[in-house]
């Protein structure tokens, strides 16, 4: 036995599956799914206001719900569906958009996903796993000339990328701290987008600073998961990756992070199949998901995956998904990545995104070595927009958004249960407003060009003037705040 295969015989912990399984099954009804979907009709526009009006309270919706707005094609309810979600969005989190960036780790991986460049059996992938050393390059281009202050950091499941690199990486990306234009610059929240653990690595990486656990189904049906995770490989088992998040909610992270590769299967199954994904977490955890990507199929190395697929999402029905999802989950943050077009990325906006990434680069080592061109070989999938931050930042404060740069209450304990609370009353975003509005002055003086600038000082101004109007006994404190900040001091928060 290799010491590989001697490390994936060792992952799996049956014990860590069935206690949350009940009477033996999962949460996942595949049948009923279906049966919902099949036997739902067009409601009416009163049916439509009732469950929007719960919706709007917040509510996580019942499947039953979900199945009847699914069913919705009238035009002038679809966009009465788009203004509650963005009213949500709005009540949750503000006029507010978080910004990070990916950072691969490396590229070995003991699984076969068909969909995946990175697959172990894809020869022509130039396999690498970073030193220590280039990950404190990579985060010190990310922080002293990008400007961004959170990453996703991706590990593939590899001995090599392991849960000890996974930390000893954490410490060093916290460890960073760059000069910029008037301050400084350093990374204050590691998510993590990762291979499923068991609760005692989970605690561990809790302990480690992680702030979001992330990891995605794929595709919740499991004929389809079984043909694009062969047998044998760690990934074919569809429970143990069904109840990580229950394992990471067990080890006590607060925060995680669900979603699906849309395009492996009818996007409609997915979206349900999210839904039930969160009812599960609420009723046996307590807290639903922090946050829901949408990942969409895209081209990659060696695969036909992309072009092959009956399942290809149309962007109307990606739109729709993205809509579904907000009104359905409705406390939860919304992510879609560069994978997607500029201009979908904008229409994803106004339908309930709340964060997205920029100036992103998915090839090993490509932000240090400042690599413009896409290299297939080295990264995972092709991307959809290159924009810069700064780009990406005009761009918001085009359409009215500010973008926040805040990572003050995960520091400060808003997390979990606390920040379920505030989400649903609507609470946790005119908190956050403040701090954002504090992230935004910093990034715009030490990082934004000309044009930028000017664009995002507007912005703030209409922001400051709400802020004033809403909150006259709190303004001067926030805004002896704020002159601090635009006196060179950083990482202030309320």
């Amino acid at each position: 036995m290799t010491a590989e295969t001697a490390w994936i015989s060792q992952r799996i912990k049956k014990d860590q599956i069935e206690r949350y399984l009940d009477r033996g099954s999962d949460f996942i009804p595949n049948a009923e799914i279906w049966q919902k979907i099949e036997n739902a009709k067009e409601p009416s526009p009163e049916q439509v206001r009732e469950i929007l009006g719960r919706s709007l309270e917040i509510q996580t919706l019942k499947p039953d719900d979900l199945a009847l707005l699914m069913r919705v094609n009238d035009p002038a309810l679809l966009r009465e569906m788009q203004k509650i979600a963005l009213q949500i969005k709005k009540k949750v989190y503000d006029n507010r958009i978080v910004t990070f960036a990916p950072l691969y780790m490396g590229n070995y991986c003991v699984n076969n996903c068909a969909y995946c460049g990175f697959r172990h059996d894809n020869l022509e992938a130039k396999r690498r796993v970073l030193s220590q050393d280039e990950i404190r390059k990579e985060t010190e281009t990310l922080t002293g000339k990008i400007g961004h202050k959170r990453i996703i950091a991706v590990y593939g499941e590899h001995p090599m990328t392991g849960i000890d690199y996974i930390l000893e990486s954490m410490k060093t990306i916290y460890d960073v701290r760059v000069p910029t234009r008037h301050g400084y610059g350093n990374i204050r929240r590691i998510n993590v987008n990762a291979a499923p653990m068991s609760v005692e690595e989970l605690t561990l990486l809790k302990d480690g600073g992680l702030g979001t656990y992330q990891v995605f189904q794929e595709t919740y049906h499991r004929e389809t998961y079984a043909h694009l995770h062969p047998k044998g490989t760690l990934k074919s088992d569809y429970r143990w990756r069904l109840y990580t998040m229950h394992r990471a909610l067990e080890a006590g992270i607060d925060d995680v992070g669900i979603g699906v590769l849309f395009g492996l299967y009818d996007w409609r199954f997915e979206v349900m199949a999210l839904l039930y994904h969160a009812i599960a977490l609420e009723s046996k955890m307590g807290i639903g998901p922090h946050t829901v990507s949408f990942p969409r199929l895209e081209p990659a190395l060696n695969s036909s995956c992309a072009s092959d697929s009956p399942y290809r999402v149309s962007d109307d029905d990606f739109k729709k998904a993205i809509l579904l999802i907000r009104l359905a989950i409705p406390y939860t943050g919304m992510i879609i990545t560069a994978r997607e077009t500029a201009q979908m990325r904008r229409n994803a906006i106004d339908l309930g995104i709340t964060q997205t990434d920029a100036s992103t680069k998915i090839g090993i080592g490509s932000y240090s070595e400042d690599i413009q061109v896409q290299q297939a070989e080295r990264q995972q999938f092709i991307l959809g927009d290159t924009r810069s931050l700064d780009e990406l930042v005009r761009d918001f404060a085009g359409m009215g958004y500010i973008t926040s740069f805040c990572t003050a209450g995960y520091r400060c304990g808003r997390t979990g249960k606390c920040i379920m609370e505030l989400l649903r009353s609507g609470r946790e975003g005119k908190f956050c407003k403040l701090n954002a509005v504090l992230t935004f002055q910093e990034w715009l003086d030490d990082f934004a060009t000309p044009e930028t600038r000017e664009l995002g000082l507007r912005v703030l101004e209409k922001e400051l003037e709400e802020i004033k109007r809403n909150n006259p006994q709190g303004f001067p404190v926030f805004y002896q705040f704020l002159e601090r900040v635009r006196k060179g001091e950083r990482d202030l928060f309320l």
